[in-house]
């Protein structure tokens, strides 16, 4: 959420915002509702403090023995509880409306963020590696897992329906040891690393600006007034909810957890294998910080390197892209993603994403500290994806087969592997 003051000052520049991410926001009806906003309390400020000046004057007349005064004052009580009475639920009114269009309004944006519409529009800004090249035909990842028994996407789709599946034996294993080695890389660096609960109230999503947007792919069960978080982020960042926090030191916090999404509008993408599913698992990277926008751009860097120096471990190749504003999350000031290799999709895949909020998720989320001054401010939050499986797998598997069939496992996993340097017929717990 951004401040009612900066949308005024910035009209244009928010209007501008608004039509670089291709939103329909109704600024102009935002700050029309506001005003009328700040004249409803006005007048309700006005009619209570003359309705309790009046209240306290009525048994000072009746001490006094002015009771015909005492009894005018009463009618005129009256009368203004009854203009209050009209005027409150004006203002409650005005109020809901102006907090439903201020959850509509996007971010600003970095100046250095690409103007664009799609992803097609982002900007590298670096590779790692080259893309893998091999000497045999290829296999893709769910040729790969479904030979060695790591996979079984056919009867996912049976039990539970599509973009569903089935880790199996070192499949499982594999897609635990990713996890386990970024939370045990972040746990190195200082993080605060949490479980957390999967199932949420609505304002916990509301906090960290998933909704009212995100509504559509997030699932509910509404028995329960309940929703299944799409990331940790949500509930990384709700734990400091309504709190002043101390931030002399940036806050670090990553969880690991499972996450749901319904990919409402992506029918008939990326429907082979493991890349876009409804249920997978994250390690995730929030920070809050203090509100400075070089310090955050710092923790900014600091996340996305994070994330770069797992691919290094997982010896994968990538790049790292500048998201365009038509490509950028609505809460979001300033973003990267990170894209591996895939072999099987001959492109780089989208394997992790970098935000910096600025101060727009603690507005929400009420997260505040104190600054030198002793002045109360907003934090700036910021949040990574470490890893997300089973989507790694694919470039972990593709980037990593040999010709006979095998995986070859990087020796960053082989602890979480049971010692084994491979899966597959050339398995074993030495060499590469």
């Amino acid at each position: 959420m951004l401040d009612i003051r900066w949308i005024r000052d910035n009209r244009e520049r928010l209007e501008e915002t608004v039509a670089h991410r291709g939103l329909d926001v109704a600024v102009a009806e935002l700050l029309d509702v506001d005003d009328e906003r700040r004249e409803a309390l006005a007048s309700v400020e006005r009619l209570r403090g003359e309705r309790n000046r009046l209240s306290e004057r009525i048994p000072l007349l009746l001490r006094e023995g002015r009771r015909d005064e005492a009894e005018r004052t009463k009618v005129e009580a009256k009368r203004v509880g009854a203009e209050l009475a009209e005027a409150e639920p004006k203002l409650a009114a005005l109020t809901a409306r102006f907090r439903e269009l201020m959850l509509l309004v996007p971010n600003d944006v970095s100046p250095d963020t690409p103007i664009g519409a799609t992803d097609a529009d982002n900007v590298e800004l670096k590779r790692v590696g080259e893309p893998t090249s091999f000497a045999f035909e290829p296999k893709d990842h769910v040729e790969l897992g479904e030979a060695l028994g790591l996979i079984d996407i056919a009867r996912g789709v049976k039990t539970a329906g599509s973009r569903s599946y089935y880790l199996r034996n070192e499949g499982l294993h594999l897609h635990r040891a990713v996890q386990q080695l970024a939370v045990d890389l972040l746990a190195k660096k200082g993080f605060d690393v949490m479980d957390v609960p999967l199932l949420v109230r609505e304002e916990a999503l509301t906090a960290a600006a998933f909704f009212p947007g995100g509504r559509d792919q997030t699932y509910e069960l509404p028995a329960d007034g309940k929703w299944l978080v799409g990331t940790s982020e949500a509930s990384l960042v709700s734990y400091y909810a309504d709190e002043i926090v101390d931030v002399t030191e940036p806050i670090r916090l990553a969880a690991v957890s499972s996450c749901f999404r319904r990919e409402i509008g992506s029918a008939g993408r990326d429907v082979r294998g493991l890349y876009r599913v409804h249920q997978f698992a994250k390690v995730e990277q929030v920070v809050l910080c203090r509100g400075d926008a070089d310090e955050s751009e710092r923790m900014l860097q600091d996340i996305t390197r994070n994330a770069e120096e797992l691919l290094g471990l997982l010896e994968l190749p990538y790049r790292v892209v500048a998201v365009c504003t038509g490509d950028m999350g609505t809460k979001t000031y300033k973003q990267y993603d990170i894209e591996t290799w895939m072999p099987s999709r001959g492109a780089y895949g989208e394997t992790h994403s970098s935000s910096n909020l600025h101060d727009f998720q603690a507005r929400r989320a009420n997260i505040r500290y104190r600054d030198g001054d002793g002045k109360l401010r907003f934090c700036h939050t910021l949040n990574n994806t470490a890893v997300a499986s089973p989507r790694i797998l694919i470039p972990l598997l593709e980037v990593h087969q040999r010709e006979d069939g095998s995986i070859r496992i990087p020796p960053a996993l082989r602890p979480y592997m049971g010692g084994k340097a491979s899966i597959g017929p050339s398995d074993g717990t030495v060499g590469d």
